[in-house]
């Protein structure tokens, strides 16, 4: 005897059974394309460091991603023309002073490029969705000569990764705002006591932050 045909309603859930893990599927593989692009756009610049010297490697990573760079002796900050900026190489040997990669994809690896900067003073991570709590406590190498450092809107830093700040001796300015912390005027009397010489923006106690700029626009440092 023949087996009896599957219904209308069977049917239909077979076929969105399949679509199902079709769907599942895509998405995992989607996922898998996503992370190798980010691990490969934060990928170590060893050959330009061990050639051209940290600043060029820190700047060439910088554009890449599509942040700023700023020299010293410059007020101007350079902007990437497609992922690259002729001028990084013609300023080899000029120390980068500042770095702005606010909304950039930069991750806890990526920062590897950046920590053998000595005269590094400035640095902006507004937004960046990668920049967690580890990742701010890699930036201690830092410490010696950071002064402005803007965290703001960074959505996975957690007041443990501010309690990571108190290696920053040398810091004038800290932007804070738009970060998702318990007691947020707690966090910020903690600050301002590891930072007493420090200028705080962001998790005011009236709640009502003051305006700022979302980036640093080449105006000089903001301290």
């Amino acid at each position: 005897m023949a087996a009896p045909r599957a219904g209308p309603g069977a049917r239909l859930l077979q076929r969105l059974s399949r679509s199902f893990y079709d769907v599942e599927a895509a998405l995992g593989w989607a996922e898998r394309l996503r992370r190798a692009r980010l691990q490969r756009l934060n990928a170590n610049q060893v050959y330009l460091r061990d050639t051209y010297g940290p600043d060029v490697a820190a700047a060439a990573f910088t554009l890449s991603l599509g942040g700023g760079v700023r020299y010293e002796g410059q007020q101007r900050w350079l902007r990437p023309e497609g992922r690259w900026h002729p001028r990084v190489l013609q300023l080899r040997g000029v120390p980068v002073l500042g770095l702005d990669l606010s909304g950039c994809p930069v991750t806890y690896s990526g920062l590897e490029n950046l920590l053998p900067l000595a005269r590094l003073q400035e640095l902006a991570l507004c937004g960046c969705a990668h920049v967690d709590d580890w990742a701010v406590a890699r930036l201690r190498a830092l410490a010696a000569s950071l002064r402005a450092l803007s965290l703001a809107r960074c959505p996975r830093v957690t007041e443990r990764g501010l309690a990571t700040l108190h290696h920053f001796r040398e810091l004038r300015y800290l932007d804070v705002s738009g970060l998702t912390v318990p007691s947020p005027g707690l966090v910020r009397i903690l600050l301002e006591e590891m930072l007493p010489r420090c200028h705080i923006v962001g998790m005011e106690l009236e709640h009502h932050p003051p305006h700022h700029a979302d980036n640093m626009d080449g105006s000089g440092p903001p301290y």
